[in-house]
């Protein structure tokens, strides 16, 4: 059976912004954005990156889809959860502290974010990443990095 595009598009999401924590230090993610095989992530960081940067980072999300590495969705508590890797896990978007449970997205050494969506179960299934526009927001410290999907490649192919 086929993942759904938007299944693959918001774990491709984790990837990119893991590559971005990587290659530029940018923490914390502002906004996300996926409609078929399309996304955006936008991230606080002080200046446009470079080209060259910017293709760092896609080569470097394109090696750990390449990678196929496994996805873990942990349940657990909000305090564990906080006390294992901080109020991080949020990026800029705070919960109700009425919310105790979590589903934490972890790809570890690489990203780990509370998140209730969907994902794919290993990255090789995510498909190549493309960085298509990069635009930097100067009054607002915003960097955002729109890409879109290829089909999922045989493993150890780019």
């Amino acid at each position: 059976m086929a993942i759904q595009d938007e299944v693959r598009t918001h774990t491709a999401l984790h990837v990119l912004k893991g590559a971005v924590q990587k290659v530029l230090g940018a923490k914390m993610t502002a906004g996300t954005y996926v409609m078929g095989t399309h996304g955006g992530l936008t991230v606080q960081y002080g200046r446009k990156p470079t080209q060259e940067e910017v293709a760092v980072i896609e080569e470097a999300a394109n090696r750990k889809i390449v990678e196929d590495a496994p996805v873990e969705v942990l349940e657990m508590g909000r305090r564990e959860a906080e006390t294992m890797w901080g109020e991080a896990i949020y990026d800029l978007f705070p919960l109700p502290p009425t919310v105790t449970e979590l589903e934490v997205f972890r790809l570890p050494d690489w990203n780990v974010n509370a998140c209730n969506k969907r994902h794919t179960s290993r990255t090789g299934e995510i498909g190549r990443i493309k960085i298509s526009k990069v635009r930097f927001r100067a009054q607002k410290g915003l960097l955002e990095l729109a890409f879109d999907l290829d089909e999922p490649k045989p493993l150890g192919s780019l």
